[in-house]
């Protein structure tokens, strides 16, 4: 399966007798799947069907769904409303003579909300019913369009995932092969250490002397480390080959790596393996914000 982005756009119209339609579907990054629809009054029977279509497609993602449909070539009819004008014109009678105002007029009566009623020829239920179809269908070539933006997305996303997990494994090999990491650097450094420990206090017995001996040596081994970094990255790549709505778990991966890296760094006993471990943070870091664009 190909990688998908959380992002895209897409947009579709067309004619189903006398109803013009259009769909407009965009998605944005989001924890689980959202569908928002927003339809035009008169047609919640295609609410149902589409979030169910939504949904078979799509499993993450804030995806926006707006739906705009005329019906052209219906000849409006116009209609007094009898009982209305009725009214009016019995109000008019009794208000006059008592208020000082000009003769009502044709036009100004007819204006008054009510007393004219414009209405189009009414639809035939197979003609709604065959609109409802095409409208679905329309939607899901837009939701098409749209999984196609995706996946056009998630192959650049997956490029440069996969060059980021270059790196992390180019910096974890530079650890590796330090200077710092050497057994004669450890040692000399625990020597330096236990020198300086023995210089502030002359009362260190043999045995707490041994216990901190090796918890120096514990703390200065980024073997670990560079062990789960090795692993962690073996895993995402393997991800990444598969594809799929990966982003979950590469999201978490990509918190595994953040903190090997943050260990690696506060371990780190010289210049070199310090640089190596900060390099190493911001590299996971710009891995772990494209993740968060990822299905």
């Amino acid at each position: 399966m190909a990688l998908s982005s959380m992002t895209g756009f897409a947009r579709g119209q067309g004619v189903a007798g006398s109803y013009a339609w259009s769909w407009e579907l965009k998605s944005v990054n989001a924890k689980g799947l959202d569908l928002r629809l927003r339809l035009p009054p008169g047609w919640d029977a295609i609410e149902v069907p589409a979030r169910a279509r939504a949904a078979e497609k799509l499993a993450r993602g804030t995806a926006h769904a707006n739906l705009t449909v005329e019906r052209k070539g219906v000849a409006p009819t116009v209609k007094v409303n009898e009982p209305v004008l009725n009214a009016v014109l019995a109000t008019l009678k009794t208000l006059s003579g008592k208020v000082d105002a000009a003769k009502p007029t044709l036009d100004g009566i007819l204006s008054l909300k009510g007393v004219i009623e414009v209405t189009e020829e009414d639809e035939r239920e197979e003609d709604r019913r065959a609109a409802e179809a095409a409208i679905l269908a329309g939607f899901d070539k837009a939701l098409a369009d749209l999984l196609a933006m995706r996946r056009e997305e998630g192959a650049t996303l997956g490029r440069l995932l996969s060059a980021r997990l270059a790196e992390i494994a180019a910096l974890a090999a530079r650890a590796e092969a330090a200077p710092g990491r050497k057994p004669e650097a450890i040692k000399t450094r625990l020597a330096e250490q236990v020198a300086t420990l023995l210089s502030a206090s002359q009362r260190f017995d043999s045995d707490r002397l041994h216990q901190e001996a090796i918890m120096l040596a514990s703390k200065a081994d980024i073997r670990e480390e560079l062990d789960r970094l090795a692993s962690h990255v073996e895993q995402a790549q393997k991800l990444l080959a598969g594809g799929g709505a990966v982003g979950r778990r590469l999201d978490f991966l990509a918190q595994e790596l953040n903190r090997e890296s943050n260990t690696l760094t506060a371990k780190a006993n010289d210049v070199d393996l310090t640089n190596i471990g900060l390099e190493l943070k911001s590299v996971v870091e710009q891995f772990r914000e494209q993740v968060q664009n990822l299905e």
